[in-house]
Protein backbone atom coordinates (compact mmCIF):
# COMPACT_ATOMS: atom_id res chain seq x y z
CA UNK A 1 0.00 0.00 0.00
CA UNK A 2 0.85 3.27 -0.70
CA UNK A 3 2.40 5.80 2.08
CA UNK A 4 0.13 8.67 2.57
CA UNK A 5 2.59 10.98 1.97
CA UNK A 6 2.67 9.99 -1.75
CA UNK A 7 -0.69 9.21 -2.48
CA UNK A 8 -1.49 13.19 -1.66
CA UNK A 9 1.05 14.05 -4.47
CA UNK A 10 -0.65 11.73 -7.08
CA UNK A 11 -4.02 12.22 -6.30
CA UNK A 12 -5.44 15.83 -6.90
CA UNK A 13 -8.34 17.24 -4.51
CA UNK A 14 -11.34 15.19 -4.76
CA UNK A 15 -9.88 11.72 -4.67
CA UNK A 16 -9.83 11.06 -8.54
CA UNK A 17 -6.66 10.50 -9.87
CA UNK A 18 -4.83 13.25 -12.73
CA UNK A 19 -5.89 13.15 -16.09
CA UNK A 20 -3.46 12.61 -18.76
CA UNK A 21 -3.80 16.42 -20.22
CA UNK A 22 -3.35 17.44 -16.67
CA UNK A 23 0.02 15.98 -15.62
CA UNK A 24 0.73 17.23 -19.20
CA UNK A 25 0.24 20.41 -17.96
CA UNK A 26 1.87 19.67 -14.68
CA UNK A 27 5.06 18.81 -16.57
CA UNK A 28 5.09 21.92 -18.44
CA UNK A 29 4.91 20.12 -21.78
CA UNK A 30 1.77 20.94 -23.96
CA UNK A 31 0.39 18.92 -26.54
CA UNK A 32 1.06 19.45 -30.36
CA UNK A 33 -2.48 21.00 -30.87
CA UNK A 34 -1.86 23.84 -28.02
CA UNK A 35 2.16 24.36 -29.83
CA UNK A 36 0.39 25.87 -33.13
CA UNK A 37 2.24 29.53 -34.04
CA UNK A 38 2.33 31.36 -37.26
CA UNK A 39 1.84 30.21 -40.93
CA UNK A 40 4.19 31.31 -43.44
CA UNK A 41 1.46 33.07 -45.51
CA UNK A 42 0.91 35.13 -42.49
CA UNK A 43 4.20 35.84 -41.63
CA UNK A 44 4.31 37.03 -45.31
CA UNK A 45 1.18 39.65 -45.14
CA UNK A 46 2.55 40.57 -42.08
CA UNK A 47 5.69 41.70 -43.90
CA UNK A 48 3.93 43.15 -46.84
CA UNK A 49 1.62 45.47 -44.98
CA UNK A 50 4.70 46.79 -42.35
CA UNK A 51 6.69 47.50 -45.84
CA UNK A 52 3.23 49.31 -47.37
CA UNK A 53 3.06 51.12 -43.97
CA UNK A 54 6.60 52.10 -44.13
CA UNK A 55 6.34 53.58 -48.07
CA UNK A 56 3.39 55.58 -46.85
CA UNK A 57 5.62 57.33 -43.87
CA UNK A 58 8.87 57.47 -46.22
CA UNK A 59 6.78 59.45 -49.04
CA UNK A 60 5.26 61.59 -46.18
CA UNK A 61 8.88 62.38 -44.46
CA UNK A 62 10.36 62.63 -48.22
CA UNK A 63 7.42 65.53 -49.36
CA UNK A 64 8.02 67.43 -45.87
CA UNK A 65 11.46 67.25 -46.47
CA UNK A 66 11.27 68.96 -50.13
CA UNK A 67 8.90 71.45 -48.74
CA UNK A 68 11.21 72.30 -46.13
CA UNK A 69 14.11 72.96 -48.65
CA UNK A 70 12.11 74.76 -51.44
CA UNK A 71 10.84 77.13 -48.77
CA UNK A 72 14.19 77.90 -47.65
CA UNK A 73 15.46 78.57 -51.16
CA UNK A 74 13.06 81.00 -51.95
CA UNK A 75 13.42 82.93 -48.18
CA UNK A 76 17.22 82.95 -49.10
CA UNK A 77 16.12 84.23 -52.74
CA UNK A 78 14.11 87.08 -51.30
CA UNK A 79 16.79 88.11 -48.87
CA UNK A 80 19.57 88.17 -51.10
CA UNK A 81 17.11 90.32 -53.44
CA UNK A 82 15.84 92.52 -50.44
CA UNK A 83 20.41 93.12 -50.13
CA UNK A 84 20.38 93.99 -54.46
CA UNK A 85 17.36 96.29 -53.87
CA UNK A 86 19.10 97.79 -50.48
CA UNK A 87 22.40 98.55 -52.16
CA UNK A 88 20.17 99.88 -55.64
CA UNK A 89 18.22 102.09 -53.06
CA UNK A 90 21.75 103.66 -51.24
CA UNK A 91 23.41 104.35 -54.57
CA UNK A 92 20.66 106.62 -55.88
CA UNK A 93 19.80 108.34 -52.29
CA UNK A 94 23.31 109.42 -52.34
CA UNK A 95 23.35 110.71 -55.99
CA UNK A 96 25.07 114.28 -56.30
CA UNK A 97 24.67 116.42 -58.85
CA UNK A 98 28.52 117.65 -60.00
CA UNK A 99 27.07 120.83 -61.35
CA UNK A 100 29.02 120.19 -64.86
CA UNK A 101 31.47 118.23 -64.69
CA UNK A 102 30.02 114.71 -65.12
CA UNK A 103 26.08 113.40 -65.94
CA UNK A 104 24.69 113.04 -61.96
CA UNK A 105 22.73 110.37 -63.44
CA UNK A 106 21.86 108.67 -66.65
CA UNK A 107 20.61 105.26 -68.40
CA UNK A 108 21.20 104.31 -71.88
CA UNK A 109 18.90 101.23 -72.23
CA UNK A 110 21.68 98.83 -70.97
CA UNK A 111 23.61 101.14 -68.08
CA UNK A 112 22.76 103.17 -65.47
CA UNK A 113 25.70 105.66 -64.84
CA UNK A 114 25.57 107.49 -61.63
CA UNK A 115 27.70 110.02 -59.35
CA UNK A 116 27.50 108.89 -55.70
CA UNK A 117 28.79 110.82 -52.86
CA UNK A 118 31.06 109.26 -50.33
CA UNK A 119 32.85 110.65 -47.32
CA UNK A 120 35.96 111.00 -49.20
CA UNK A 121 35.10 112.06 -52.30
CA UNK A 122 32.58 111.54 -55.55
CA UNK A 123 32.61 107.36 -56.91
CA UNK A 124 30.87 106.98 -59.95
CA UNK A 125 28.84 103.59 -59.84
CA UNK A 126 27.21 101.62 -62.88
CA UNK A 127 24.64 99.31 -62.70
CA UNK A 128 24.06 96.84 -66.06
CA UNK A 129 22.36 94.04 -67.71
CA UNK A 130 24.53 91.39 -68.89
CA UNK A 131 24.14 87.54 -69.01
CA UNK A 132 20.46 87.85 -67.65
CA UNK A 133 22.13 89.37 -64.52
CA UNK A 134 22.54 92.69 -62.89
CA UNK A 135 26.13 93.54 -62.54
CA UNK A 136 27.78 96.23 -60.38
CA UNK A 137 30.26 98.26 -60.61
CA UNK A 138 31.99 100.75 -58.76
CA UNK A 139 34.80 103.52 -59.52
CA UNK A 140 37.28 104.43 -57.24
CA UNK A 141 36.53 107.42 -55.09
CA UNK A 142 37.93 110.44 -56.33
CA UNK A 143 37.91 114.37 -55.21
CA UNK A 144 39.18 115.89 -58.49
CA UNK A 145 36.98 116.95 -61.20
CA UNK A 146 39.95 115.61 -63.89
CA UNK A 147 39.74 112.38 -61.85
CA UNK A 148 35.93 112.07 -61.74
CA UNK A 149 35.97 112.50 -65.65
CA UNK A 150 38.56 109.64 -65.93
CA UNK A 151 36.42 107.67 -63.83
CA UNK A 152 33.35 108.26 -65.91
CA UNK A 153 35.05 107.65 -69.23
CA UNK A 154 36.63 104.60 -67.88
CA UNK A 155 32.52 103.50 -67.08
CA UNK A 156 32.10 103.24 -70.19
CA UNK A 157 34.51 100.60 -71.46
CA UNK A 158 33.62 98.53 -68.96
CA UNK A 159 33.99 94.63 -69.95
CA UNK A 160 32.79 92.84 -67.03
CA UNK A 161 36.09 91.25 -65.89
CA UNK A 162 36.95 94.55 -63.22
CA UNK A 163 37.79 93.81 -59.92
CA UNK A 164 35.55 96.05 -58.94
CA UNK A 165 32.22 94.53 -61.03
CA UNK A 166 29.93 92.04 -59.27
CA UNK A 167 27.37 89.94 -60.21
CA UNK A 168 24.44 91.17 -57.88
CA UNK A 169 21.32 89.14 -59.21
CA UNK A 170 20.70 86.96 -61.56
CA UNK A 171 17.68 85.26 -63.77
CA UNK A 172 16.48 89.10 -64.80
CA UNK A 173 15.64 88.97 -68.64
CA UNK A 174 15.07 92.58 -68.93
CA UNK A 175 15.06 95.79 -67.20
CA UNK A 176 13.67 98.98 -67.94
CA UNK A 177 14.30 101.90 -65.47
CA UNK A 178 12.11 105.68 -65.20
CA UNK A 179 12.73 108.76 -64.63
CA UNK A 180 9.88 111.27 -62.07
CA UNK A 181 9.94 114.80 -63.58
CA UNK A 182 7.23 117.18 -64.38
CA UNK A 183 4.93 115.39 -62.20
CA UNK A 184 4.70 112.48 -64.15
CA UNK A 185 7.33 109.31 -65.02
CA UNK A 186 8.72 109.43 -68.35
CA UNK A 187 11.17 107.27 -70.23
CA UNK A 188 14.41 107.62 -68.77
CA UNK A 189 16.52 107.46 -72.11
CA UNK A 190 14.27 110.67 -73.25
CA UNK A 191 16.28 114.12 -74.10
CA UNK A 192 13.88 115.85 -71.03
CA UNK A 193 15.87 117.18 -68.83
CA UNK A 194 18.83 116.89 -70.34
CA UNK A 195 20.94 120.11 -71.55
CA UNK A 196 23.81 121.65 -72.98
CA UNK A 197 27.45 120.05 -73.02
CA UNK A 198 28.99 121.90 -70.08
CA UNK A 199 32.76 123.23 -71.18
CA UNK A 200 35.05 120.92 -70.86
CA UNK A 201 38.31 120.90 -68.78
CA UNK A 202 41.24 121.19 -70.67
CA UNK A 203 42.46 118.23 -72.11
CA UNK A 204 39.54 116.51 -71.45
CA UNK A 205 36.65 115.67 -74.36
CA UNK A 206 33.32 117.09 -74.03
CA UNK A 207 30.88 115.24 -72.08
CA UNK A 208 27.28 115.77 -72.29
CA UNK A 209 25.43 117.20 -69.25
CA UNK A 210 22.35 116.39 -67.46
CA UNK A 211 21.10 119.77 -65.81
CA UNK A 212 17.90 119.02 -64.07
CA UNK A 213 18.16 115.73 -61.78
CA UNK A 214 14.54 113.69 -61.30
CA UNK A 215 12.85 113.42 -58.32
CA UNK A 216 12.22 109.73 -58.34
CA UNK A 217 13.35 106.71 -60.32
CA UNK A 218 11.75 103.81 -60.92
CA UNK A 219 12.99 100.37 -62.18
CA UNK A 220 11.34 97.28 -63.34
CA UNK A 221 13.01 93.96 -63.36
CA UNK A 222 11.52 91.16 -65.24
CA UNK A 223 12.05 87.55 -63.95
CA UNK A 224 11.48 84.12 -65.97
CA UNK A 225 12.54 81.73 -63.56
CA UNK A 226 15.82 80.98 -64.87
CA UNK A 227 19.83 80.56 -63.85
CA UNK A 228 18.66 78.35 -60.94
CA UNK A 229 16.13 81.30 -59.13
CA UNK A 230 12.53 80.39 -59.09
CA UNK A 231 11.46 84.15 -59.31
CA UNK A 232 8.86 84.93 -61.77
CA UNK A 233 7.21 87.84 -63.02
CA UNK A 234 7.63 92.05 -63.04
CA UNK A 235 9.42 93.89 -59.62
CA UNK A 236 8.80 97.22 -59.34
CA UNK A 237 11.02 99.60 -57.16
CA UNK A 238 10.58 103.26 -57.10
CA UNK A 239 13.35 105.25 -54.95
CA UNK A 240 13.23 109.03 -54.13
CA UNK A 241 16.44 110.91 -54.56
CA UNK A 242 17.65 112.77 -51.71
CA UNK A 243 17.28 116.65 -52.15
CA UNK A 244 20.59 118.25 -53.99
CA UNK A 245 21.64 121.33 -51.98
CA UNK A 246 23.07 123.96 -53.64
Amino acid sequence: MMPPSSLALATPRGGRPPTARQSRFRGGKLGAFEQRGFTLVEVLVALMLMAVLAGMAWQGLDGISRARIASQERVDETLGLNTVLAQWEQDLQSVYDTRGAVPALGFDGARLRLVRRQPEGLQVVVWSLRERALWRWAGPVVAQPVALQESWLLSQQLLGNEPNHLRMQGGVARWQVYFYRGNAWSNAQSSAGTGPAAPPLPGMPVLPVQNVLPTGVRAVLSFEGSDGVRLQGDLTRDVLLAPQWP
